[in-house]
């Protein structure tokens, strides 16, 4: 054998042991990726079986294991809370020019021949959400201007209506998804009216919205039974008192159902006695008598203890997508003691709104009011009224409304420009704007 084949077979056996060795190699970094791959595998089953919420940590000696994550950060002061602005203002002409510029039996609109701050509005609210896991809230309503004297000016009602004039709601609310109860002060919704013009179908009230009660300071309850039927009971100081003026606490006991989606009735029965048990001196202080933050009161011997009954009954229907139609009935009777004569007043309305356009709506109210003993108006008449209203919704939160207005009496009641004579009717125009905003969704 020659040198040079001795030299061709070494290089032979010398490549054959280089890939013998890089094959040995790949087996052996093959083989360390497929238990790579095994230990991957294991740890994603256990992370998959691990319970909700927990994570995996890597321990020094690389193996994870398993701990419960961190509690969910508590939510901040104003999470969940929306804060709301609402600014409600007219300019209103009465055709009989009354001394005084007052248009009489009219809630909110009160003055005629004047540019007026009807409501400018503040409403705070942390809502309840049961499905959520959220079962406490609460809300504030604070109101400004003419609205206020309405709702809380007139002493007959309670003894010191100034210190709670601004303060038109303020309640806290506690909610499971079958039960919700508030404690505190709330907006009546005894008749179908309510407070917040944006929400009603006209911007003028109705006679029965002005006769029946604007808030209640005490308890309510509220029982769902089904999708379709809502059982309320109240428990509470009285018809617009915050602070009682006798012993008696008055009652609600109603139901509200929606039997289908486009139909819902809402019948009440409320027991009061609206009566004060005392004689109070705001102006006065009378030697030798007691005083609650320096306003005398001496107590009324025999207490008037006669009752107010009041049955309530509204429903609405939206007929079509455009067409919504409404009424409402209401039998008051009260008595100043249990055996004295009683007064009455009962009445219905009628409303019709038609949506022309997505901006523009037209609506209608039509009412009669019977009065007997001057429990609302003061002397015993019978009163009608018709209204028409035009809603041009010029922007999101923001509204114009046109209304046409005309009262009648079967007595001379209503103001002129003449002192001392009375007409049986007055005719009002009324141009109301209405802008609020902020992240509340749905009837204020």
């Amino acid at each position: 054998m020659t040198k040079f084949s001795l030299l061709l077979m070494a290089a032979a056996v010398s490549s054959a042991q280089d890939a013998t060795a890089d094959l040995n190699r790949q087996v052996v970094e093959l083989r360390d990726l497929v238990l790579k791959l095994e230990t991957r595998l294991d740890d994603l089953e256990k992370r998959s079986a691990s319970p909700p919420g927990a994570v995996a940590v890597a321990t020094p000696s690389t193996k994870e294991a398993l701990i419960p994550s961190p509690p969910p950060a508590s939510p901040g002061l104003f999470e969940n809370t929306t804060i709301n602005f609402l600014f409600d203002g007219y300019y209103g002409f009465n055709f009989n020019s009354p001394i005084g510029r007052t248009n009489l039996l009219r809630a909110y609109d009160v003055s005629s021949n004047s540019f007026s701050l009807n409501q400018a509005d503040v409403v705070i609210e942390n809502a309840v959400d049961p499905g959520a896991g959220k079962h406490f809230g609460a809300r504030l309503d604070l109101q400004f201007g003419q609205a206020t004297q309405t709702l809380q000016g007139n002493v007959a009602n309670e003894p010191r209506p100034d210190i709670y004039r601004n303060v038109f709601q303020a309640y806290g609310t506690f909610a499971t998804k079958k039960f919700t109860v508030d404690f505190g002060k709330w907006s009546s919704s005894i008749g179908l009216e309510g407070n917040y013009t944006q929400d009603q179908i006209n911007y003028s009230r109705s006679y029965l919205f002005d006769f029946l009660p604007f808030y209640h300071m005490g308890a309510r309850a509220a029982y769902k039974v089904n999708d379709a039927l809502t059982v309320n009971y109240w428990i509470d100081n009285g018809t617009q008192q915050t602070e009682a003026f006798n012993n008696f606490k008055d009652q609600l006991f109603g139901i509200a159902g929606q039997p289908r989606k486009n139909f819902s009735w809402t019948v009440n029965y409320y027991l009061g006695q609206e009566h004060p048990d005392v004689i109070y001196f705001p102006y006065s202080n009378p030697p030798g008598l007691p005083t609650i933050q320096g306003e005398s009161f001496e107590p009324i011997v025999p207490a008037p203890k006669g009752k107010t009954h009041i049955f309530d009954s509204y429903a609405t229907w939206d007929a079509t997508k455009r067409l919504t139609l409404a009424f409402e009935a209401d039998y008051v009777i009260e008595r100043l003691q249990t055996n004295s004569a009683p007064v009455h007043v009962d009445g219905g309305a009628f409303y019709a709104r038609y949506q022309l356009t997505p901006k523009l709506a037209v609506a209608g109210r039509a009412e009669y009011l019977s009065d007997r003993g001057g429990l609302y108006s003061g002397a015993t008449q019978a009163l009608k009224e018709t209204t028409l209203t035009s809603d041009y919704r010029a922007a999101n939160g923001f509204i114009v409304r046109l209304e046409w207005r005309r009262d009648f009496s079967n007595q001379p009641f209503f103001l002129t420009d003449v002192l001392g004579l009375r007409s049986k009717q007055q005719t009002t125009a009324t141009v109301g704007v209405v802008w609020w905003f902020g992240k509340k969704t749905g009837p204020w």
